[in-house]
């Protein structure tokens, strides 16, 4: 069996390499968007580990109204993306701030 700890290094890595995805990257707006849904998802894979760890299964549970947030969050960031993308041209994240009205 694998203990506790693996899980949670495991966890950790992914969102700490998701958090330097996001400062390190700050021109394409995809790669954000990805960066972003990786911390999410190790996050969810602490509450998953937890949740086995303690035997309640409502950290099961929370994580799978998250994802079902997380999938509308992805769907509706890619919609915007998509009308950014037809309008300026670029997905640059420094042609965003230009946006005005």
């Amino acid at each position: 069996m694998i203990p506790l700890s693996n899980y949670l290094i495991v966890g950790a890595l992914l969102f700490c390499l998701g958090t330097a995805g996001v400062f390190l990257n700050r021109k394409n707006l995809i790669i954000l968007l990805m960066c972003v849904e990786l911390m999410l998802l190790a996050v969810n894979m602490n509450f998953v580990a937890f949740s086995h760890y303690l035997g309640d299964a409502a950290g099961q549970v929370f994580v799978f109204f998250i994802l079902t947030v997380a999938a509308a969050e992805s769907a509706i960031g890619l919609a915007i993306l998509v009308v950014l993308f037809r309008n300026r041209g670029s997905i640059n994240v420094a042609d965003i701030d230009s946006l005005k009205g």
